[in-house]
């Protein structure tokens, strides 16, 4: 499969380079996409890395919010110190590149969460805005059908920001 093990290996750092350039827990979907999108390693061997990496403890599992993140643990940032310069400088630009311009989009998905339950006949939609590990918001609302419910969160999603700013001022001035 691997023409020698120094490409396993550059894999490997390539991954907690990006998860110690990101800097916040990410979902393994996030890390996924971000490696696929730049063709860096394939879907069944990226997972199979993730799992080595923590079962080495070089990357945590935590659970944030009530979903699954990575992050890169102190013994991973050891690593990846001693041995950076086993990355290919474009690989290295690659990552920085695509970060430079996906960053507020990672930090937007990551710190802003929607989403429902079913309640007997009702639907409680929570919405929610993170910011620096604290909650700027943590707003459940009733709503009365599935339509709604998904109408609010995709709402929020797309312009949280705006919605939290309005909200904020509406409370505030009256």
């Amino acid at each position: 499969m691997y023409s020698n093990t120094s490409e396993l290996a550059e894999d490997k750092l390539l991954l907690l380079y990006l998860l110690d350039k990101i800097k916040l827990p990410i979902s393994n979907n996030k890390v996924t996409e971000i490696i696929l999108e730049n063709n860096f390693i394939n879907y069944f061997t990226l997972q199979q890395y993730l799992t080595e990496l923590a079962n080495a403890n070089f990357i945590n599992y935590i659970e944030q919010e009530g979903k699954h993140r990575i992050i890169v643990s102190n013994k991973g940032l050891k690593v990846l110190s001693l041995f950076r310069n086993r990355i290919s400088e474009v690989k290295i630009k690659a990552i920085d590149c695509y970060l430079k311009k996906q960053m507020e989009s990672i930090k937007k998905e990551i710190a802003i969460s929607a989403d429902y339950t079913i309640e007997g006949n009702n639907y409680i939609v929570n919405l929610k805005a993170v910011e620096n590990n604290s909650i700027l918001i943590d707003l459940k609302l009733n709503v009365a059908s599935n339509k709604q419910a998904k109408d609010l969160c995709a709402k929020w999603k797309k312009n949280s920001s705006k919605l939290y700013n309005e909200l904020f001022k509406v409370l505030i001035n009256n």
